[in-house]
């Protein structure tokens, strides 16, 4: 008894030493990967000086809004804000709706070549973006939308990765739902947004978030979809910051400080609805 009772002493306190390694594992790479973010919002608020001489300080020795106050008081970076914004919020409503509506259709709707287009679905998402911006050029200056605002929104309305989560989803809901809604005289429509749509919250939580941090980041498309300066982007803006258009120096602060502001929305957007991505236990219904 003696015998066992040691084995499983030791046994738990190999347990213990293999979770406390796991432990300490695991919080070094926390803080491999905070620390580029912590010196972010560090450097933003340091003098140029200080930021050339220790750019990896973690606390900044004469703490200064300077660069704040020139992003928003000498530069443009506030009609950069309102242009992303604008276009974050209508592509961000569009891929919701759009994405859904056609993930409903290849997922419910049997019409013919439905395999064919959900094949060109898939083909598509494994096509790197980049490939498809001399054709997404040629396409927005014959349809006469280069350098305006539909120019900028439209070709982004709808994803290829937001229509196949959202066709997974809809084939997760039990058809019975449906057909007994069919019975009480729903139609398509009626059944899609009054029934199913109400069903797919998690799904279009998470559609929602990468809509919204997908649009908000974009920067390829920018390029080659306008040119005036009345519709630069924050992307399109901060990446002209990097190359040095509001003076000479590094402006190590400058450019660190609009990087942080830009990751404010998408880091509170993805915080307040983390719990809701793709819980798919929420809306389930067993048949």
């Amino acid at each position: 008894m003696d015998r066992v009772r040691g084995r499983a002493a030791r046994r738990r306190s190999r347990l213990r030493a293999g979770r406390a390694v796991l432990y300490l594992v695991l919080v070094v790479l926390a803080l491999a990967y905070v620390f580029p973010f912590l010196i972010n919002v560090a450097t933003s608020f340091k003098t140029e000086s200080e930021a050339t001489s220790d750019p990896l300080g973690l606390v900044p020795r004469t703490f200064s809004t300077a660069a704040y106050v020139k992003l928003f008081g000498a530069s443009d970076f506030p009609l950069w804000m309102r242009n992303s914004l604008i276009v974050t919020l209508v592509v961000t409503a569009g891929r919701v709706l759009f994405d859904s509506m056609a993930g409903y259709a290849l997922a419910r709707i049997p019409f013919k070549g439905r395999g064919i287009v959900y094949a060109l679905l898939v083909a598509i998402m494994s096509v790197p973006g980049v490939v498809l911006l001399i054709p997404k050029f040629l396409v927005i200056n014959q349809l006469s939308m280069y350098d305006s605002w539909s120019g900028l929104i439209v070709p982004l309305l709808c994803d290829a990765a937001g229509v196949f989560i959202m066709k997974g989803f809809f084939e997760s809901i039990p058809a019975s739902v449906e057909e007994q809604a069919r019975v009480d005289g729903a139609g398509t429509w009626r059944i899609f947004f009054s029934i199913v749509l109400p069903m797919s919250v998690p799904s279009l939580v998470t559609i929602t978030i990468l809509s919204f941090q997908g649009s908000w980041n974009e920067l390829s498309h920018f390029i080659v979809a306008s040119r005036s300066s009345g519709l630069v982007t924050l992307t399109k803006g901060v990446a002209q910051l990097s190359a040095g258009s509001l003076g000479q120096g590094n402006q190590y602060p400058l450019k660190l400080g609009a990087a942080l502001i830009m990751t404010v929305p998408v880091a509170v957007l993805f915080f307040v609805f983390q719990r809701r991505i793709m819980d798919t236990t929420s809306g389930a219904v067993k048949e």
